[in-house]
């Protein structure tokens, strides 16, 4: 992932300087392994353990000619330990550090952003109670449709976040394995007891049974539960870039002094990190479609998944860091206007009341077809001449005929269509 995206504290994870690191782990926990087992001495569990090391040039320097990371990386920790090297790696394969490795790193990066959805989860909790009770109009399909509250919005969006955080702990748990089980998982020459170690250590569960690598059924589980998070953010970033729009303008991202909003055109205020959020949850739904690409392997295995991970592992979960921390500064300093939810919300002229007519309409006796046409009729006036709707309503003879003044005016009233708000929000504990 390009610097510009790139927290310190998620890239941290995936450079190739901790990559290494953390193979080294497994293959020293491998050692310590085999040393209970009396496979490896003392003294030369001693010397790997206080010797064991590597430099990145070198390990680059080799690799140009065995055309081989792992064995680049064994070779040069070889220079470090000397005579006990030759127990390093003893009965292993690549994909056994590797992909043990790599599910260690895959946890840590999980645990980050698991982090900042339970701080963006309490954000959301936090505006949805302080916008609970302010009135803003529903759209549907774009279209006004009928009265609601803008702390529903928030309530709603947090209420998907605690399924993402399920998903995510799903997903964490299926990463959270290793496997040391040589070329094709059968343990030819290794212990099973050295995959229990290295994983009890590493707080990894083994794999009941794997071929030379763990199954990437595994890896697109996790990298689709990041493409439908990010999934999370883009419609939740979408709405507020719709909401922003100057003909609406109910809500918009905090612009900061001293920012600008075009180059050309002093006045813009534009919904940039939202619409930022949007691109790069485009980025996660393509990498998780690269991850199931994945899945499908030759025989024992093939190594067609290893150029793919190498890229999508360390760009999505560095993409979705991002895109969490920013949007979690975009909803904690959203900027609320309830007036123009007001006027926007009265703009129709009383449409958005047209089923409170059509029920007690209904409710009076009138057949239900009969009463659909005739608040229809006085709906498209509105919509085609600009007639008043309730003037037009109160002077409807059908419809006098069932509704006194006083039920005409009640059904404009907006609070008895909200009045189990409180109760949708007690259900969260809100």
């Amino acid at each position: 992932m390009i610097d510009r995206y790139t927290h310190p504290e998620m890239g941290n994870i995936w450079t190739l300087e901790n990559e290494f690191r953390t193979m080294l782990k497994v293959e020293i926990l491998a050692c310590e392994a085999m040393n209970k087992l009396g496979i490896v001495p003392d003294e030369a569990l001693k010397d790997i353990q206080t010797k064991a090391d590597f430099r990145l040039d070198r390990i680059k320097e080799i690799e140009a000619v065995t055309n081989h990371d792992v064995i680049a990386f064994l070779t040069n920790v070889a220079e470090y330990v000397g005579d006990a090297s030759k127990y390093i790696h003893k009965g292993l394969t690549s994909s056994d550090v590797k992909d043990t490795a790599l599910c260690y790193m895959t946890v840590q990066s999980a645990d980050l952003i698991m982090r900042h959805l339970v701080n963006f989860h309490e954000i959301l909790r936090r505006r949805a109670a302080e916008f609970k009770y302010t009135v803003m109009i529903g759209r549907t399909h774009g279209i006004h449709a009928e009265p609601m509250t803008f702390g529903m919005k928030f309530l709603l969006w947090s209420a998907e976040i605690e399924r993402d955080i399920e998903r995510l702990k799903q997903a964490r748990e299926m990463m959270a394995v290793g496997k040391l089980s040589g070329a094709v998982g059968t343990y030819s020459n290794i212990d099973p007891f050295v995959e229990k170690y290295v994983c009890e250590k590493l707080e990894l569960t083994p794999v009941r049974l794997a071929t030379q690598v763990i199954q990437r059924d595994r890896h697109a589980h996790f990298m689709t539960t990041l493409a439908i998070i990010g999934s999370s953010l883009d419609k939740m970033a979408t709405e507020i870039r719709n909401l922003q729009r100057t003909d609406i303008r109910e809500a918009e991202e905090y612009f900061a002094p001293g920012q600008k909003g075009s180059s050309a055109m002093p006045h813009k205020r534009n919904p940039i990190t939202c619409e930022k959020v949007s691109g790069m949850a485009r980025l996660l739904r393509g990498y998780a479609v690269a991850a199931l690409e994945d899945v499908t392997l030759w025989h024992e295995r093939d190594i067609s998944h290893s150029s793919v991970e190498r890229v999508i592992l360390p760009d999505a979960t560095i993409a979705l860091d991002h895109m969490l921390r920013k949007f979690s500064n975009i909803i904690d300093k959203l900027l609320v206007y309830p007036d123009a939810m007001i006027a926007n919300m009265n703009k129709t002229g009383g449409l958005i009341f047209s089923q409170n007519l059509l029920i007690a309409l209904v409710t009076k006796g009138v057949l239900r077809e009969d009463a659909y046409k005739w608040v229809q009729r006085n709906a498209m006036a509105r919509w085609l001449q600009g007639a008043d709707f309730k003037t037009n309503v109160e002077a409807d003879p059908d419809i006098k005929k069932y509704l006194t003044d006083e039920e005409v005016e009640h059904c404009f009233d907006p609070k008895p269509m909200l009045r189990h708000v409180d109760e949708i929000f007690a259900r969260f504990g809100l």
